[in-house]
C-alpha cells in the first residue's frame, strides 16, 4: 500500500495555480487544508503552509473542535495568515428539522473562536 502524506501532496501539486495564474493572468489561489488529528500536526501544516507563501489555511471547525479553531486562528493571526473555516459536517447539525440549530449559530461561534470567514454555501 502507498501512502502519500500531506506535505508530498502538496509539493507535487503547489505548482499548478502559479502555471495556471501565468497563463490566464488571473488570481488563482488555494485554501491549504490544516485540519489534522492533533493541535500539533495541525500547526506544522500551518506552518509549512506558511513557508510555502499560502497566504490562507482552511480548518474544518466542526471535526476538528473550536479549541483548536482556536489555536489555529492564534497562530494565523501571529503569523499573517488568513484564517478560512470550512463547515465539513454541518448538515448534520444545522439541517435537521427536529434537532439542532441554526448555520447562524454556528457562524457567530466560529466568529468567536477566531475565524476570518467561513464557506457558507447554499441552503
Amino acid at each position: 500500500m502507498v501512502v502519500l502524506y500531506w506535505d508530498v501532496l502538496l509539493n507535487q501539486n503547489w505548482d499548478y495555480p502559479q502555471k495556471i495564474m501565468a497563463e490566464t493572468g488571473e488570481i488563482k489561489g488555494h485554501y491549504l487544508n490544516a485540519t489534522a488529528g492533533t493541535c500539533e500536526e495541525m500547526i506544522k501544516r500551518a506552518v509549512f503552509a506558511r513557508e510555502l507563501g499560502v497566504p490562507i489555511v482552511m480548518h474544518d471547525y466542526l471535526t476538528g473542535g473550536f479549541t483548536a479553531n482556536t489555536t489555529l486562528a492564534h497562530y494565523c493571526r501571529d503569523n499573517g495568515l488568513l484564517l478560512h473555516i470550512h463547515r465539513a459536517m454541518h448538515a448534520v447539525i444545522d439541517r435537521q428539522k427536529n434537532h439542532g440549530m441554526h448555520f447562524r449559530v454556528l457562524a457567530k461561534a466560529l466568529r468567536m473562536s477566531g475565524g476570518d470567514h467561513i464557506h457558507s454555501g447554499i441552503q
